[in-house]
């Protein structure tokens, strides 16, 4: 009976002694998994880094051949006073604009004209609203979008030419050699353009910089950690 009853105890023993292997076995297993997981956010990190930085290399292009270009060809680069001489609506110009799918009716706005004097110079030159309006119309300071409705626009540009009158002087972008017998009143491409649109790509890029790094970074400790 004893024997039996030793037998039986030492064949208990026996059967307990596979759980230590499985304990190890299970942390192996969770070790591999977490190690896995790491590996697939640290690459999904770098994609992250990487996607980041080339977004801002294609901003950096599309913004080099519109704003940098129209930034660097830019010909009145020269900040001055100017005083107002005469400010008046001349005549008015026919338009165009449209009335639905495929319809375009006619129009007209007034066209107003605004000299300076150069401060520095003493020079009488015409004064427009911006690079645009040299575009469209150079004879006109500005020059509002068509509508249907001419008494309202008429109402708009007189308000502007009272306000010009107004302000008697004003600071104006002139072309400092003189070959541009115009003066800005404001710049569309000026510097404060530049910074503006060069702000998000330039931190875009930074961001995917820095993420990327750190990710090596940590992959670098990790491995030096595991070599001591």
């Amino acid at each position: 009976m004893f024997l039996w009853a030793g037998g039986k105890a030492t064949d208990g023993r026996s059967e307990r002694r596979p759980a230590y292997p499985k304990s190890r076995e299970y942390d192996v297993l969770d070790k591999k998994k977490t190690v896995t997981a790491l590996k697939a956010g640290e690459d999904r990190a770098i994609l992250l880094g990487l996607g980041m930085v080339v977004l801002s290399v294609m901003m950096y292009f599309v913004l080099g051949i519109t704003i940098l270009r129209s930034y660097a060809d830019r010909v009145w680069t020269d900040e001055t006073s100017c005083t107002v001489v005469n400010s008046t609506i001349v005549c008015d110009v026919n338009c165009s604009y449209s009335c639905g799918t495929e319809c375009r009716a006619s129009s007209r706005y007034p066209c107003l004209q605004v000299f300076v004097s150069l401060n520095s110079s003493g020079k009488v030159v015409r004064l427009l609203h911006n690079e645009e309006t040299q575009e469209i119309n150079a004879e006109c300071f500005y020059v509002p979008k068509c509508r249907r409705d001419y008494a309202a626009t008429h109402v708009a540009v007189q308000n502007i030419s009272e306000r010009l009158r107004s302000q008697h002087t004003v600071q104006c972008f002139v072309d400092p050699t003189e070959r541009v017998d115009s003066a800005l009143l404001t710049q569309i491409y000026g510097r404060g353009t530049v910074f503006h649109s060069l702000f998000w790509p330039t931190c875009t890029l930074i961001g995917g910089i820095i993420i990327v790094a750190m990710v090596k970074l940590n992959q670098y400790l990790s491995i030096m950690c595991e070599s001591k």
